[in-house]
């Protein structure tokens, strides 16, 4: 669903890199494209997270709108929060160790906003999903174990939870359950409808 052999004529377009976002959205079973909008996504300096967040969704749809003036854009990003501590991507073992030791019986906040932009409508929606994820009290053993097993480098937390990381944790806490993953899929599905597209 997700390689349309001309994306010039797409009729959606998803503004993302991440093979998760993709994966996510190819459950809608609709026709896409996806093309990485290589900006900037440093904070700026004052910034809030909810600024930052929503300030790069935009800004990743808006950089492919560019290039597919007639297509659906589909922007998102995330930001991970524990306390005042902004959680990035561990990048190694020894990061995502550091990371999910410091959750370990902590809450973690992520914030993930979603940009959807029709030309037809010349309409611009955003939703902002807030999913709270409480860690149980992880054991430093447990922790290796399962960074042996995942290798969650990628992932900002540290973890998976579509996958084994679901094990960490005694609740999360969503309207959305894809949100956490990257992508709020209730919200965009409504907002595709509102774009014409024939979701059931």
């Amino acid at each position: 669903m997700s390689s349309d052999p001309d994306s010039s004529t797409a009729r959606l377009v998803l503004a993302s890199s991440s093979p998760y976002r993709r994966q996510l959205l190819q459950r809608l079973q609709t026709p896409f494209v996806h093309a990485a909008p290589n900006i900037d996504e440093s904070p700026r300096t004052g910034e809030t997270v909810r600024a930052l967040v929503s300030r790069l969704a935009h800004a990743k749809a808006r950089a492919i709108a560019k290039d597919h003036p007639n297509a659906v854009i589909i922007g998102s990003d995330q930001v991970a929060t524990r306390g005042d501590t902004v959680l990035g991507k561990p990048g190694s073992a020894a990061g995502a160790r550091e990371q999910l030791l410091a959750c370990s019986d902590q809450e973690v906040s992520f914030l993930t906003s979603a940009v959807v932009i029709d030309p037809a409508r010349a309409s611009v929606e955003e939703h902002l999903d807030e999913t709270r994820v409480s860690f149980r009290t992880l054991q430093p053993d447990e922790i290796d174990r399962y960074i042996a097993r995942e290798k969650p480098y990628d992932c900002a937390g540290g973890f998976k939870v579509e996958k084994l990381g679901i094990t960490l944790f005694w609740r999360v806490r969503s309207d959305d359950p894809t949100a956490l993953t990257g992508l709020p899929l209730i919200w965009v599905a409504s907002a595709l409808r509102r774009c014409g597209f024939d979701l059931p």
